[in-house]
């Protein structure tokens, strides 16, 4: 089965409809996304119908988190708060329906899926845990690959029961060991923050046992001037480039 994972496409539909184009030119079997469909971006509605238009199962990300449990929009910087509360005025019920129904976690497939951190954190970043909470992780944790978003980057965490390796995702083939535990970050569709500004998702491969990281251009031009339109935090359009 070939599964490709998305995550953070942050209300930018010109970087998911580029995504979305690559991966039915790679013959995926299953599409799966981490959350933080919506904030950022000017077009989080448009995301949200195109998500549930594919079936695509999705996972609670902090920004969707901050629209069920408001409470927590104080966790926010100033002009991420702004920019949800401007978007929860853009959604539909129907959006804010299946936001509502999100789970924190899934594992499907023989892996896990979640925003943050495994098993089930939302808000947790996975460069945030150090040397003993990875440790603590691989070791209490029964999946062999978990699949995390919310950093914006790709990154790797493995352990062989021993040792823990953290590094970089380049693009390209990242070759699995099947004796391995591994966390993958699969960076973000939507507003990448790795120094490179194309769109970024996964796929993985479990009969080669194969990771790819694959990076899509778009149109940034497009969605920075939408941003900028909708009166949203100019800062979220800088940040494209």
């Amino acid at each position: 089965m070939r599964i490709a994972v998305i995550s953070d496409i942050h209300g930018n539909i010109e970087a998911l409809g580029q995504v979305l184009a690559d991966i039915d030119s790679h013959q995926v079997d299953q599409i799966m996304d981490l959350g933080d469909n919506i904030g950022y971006g000017p077009d989080s509605e448009q995301v949200v119908g195109r998500i549930l238009d594919r079936g695509i199962p999705s996972i609670l990300g902090n920004h969707e988190l901050a629209l069920v449990e408001p409470e927590i929009l104080d966790w926010f910087n100033p002009a991420a708060r702004e920019s949800l509360l401007k978007t929860q005025n853009l959604l539909s019920k129907q959006s804010l329906a299946f936001i509502e129904a999100m789970k924190k976690s899934m594992v499907m497939h023989g892996c896990r899926f979640v925003h943050g951190f495994p098993p089930d954190s939302v808000t947790t970043y996975l460069f945030e845990v150090d040397q003993e909470g990875l440790e603590l992780a691989f070791s209490t944790s029964r999946d062999q690959l978990c699949f995390t978003g919310h950093t914006h980057r790709l990154d790797v965490a493995g352990s062989d029961g021993e040792k823990i390796l953290r590094q970089r995702l380049r693009r390209g083939i990242f070759q699995i060991n099947p004796s391995h535990k591994y966390i993958f970050n699969v960076g973000s569709v939507g507003q990448p923050r790795d120094g490179d500004n194309r769109a970024k998702y996964v796929i993985y491969d479990d009969a080669d046992q194969t990771l790819e990281a694959r990076f899509v251009p778009y149109d940034i031009v497009i969605t920075a001037k939408k941003i900028i339109a909708a009166g949203l935090p100019r800062m979220h359009a800088d940040r494209l480039w």
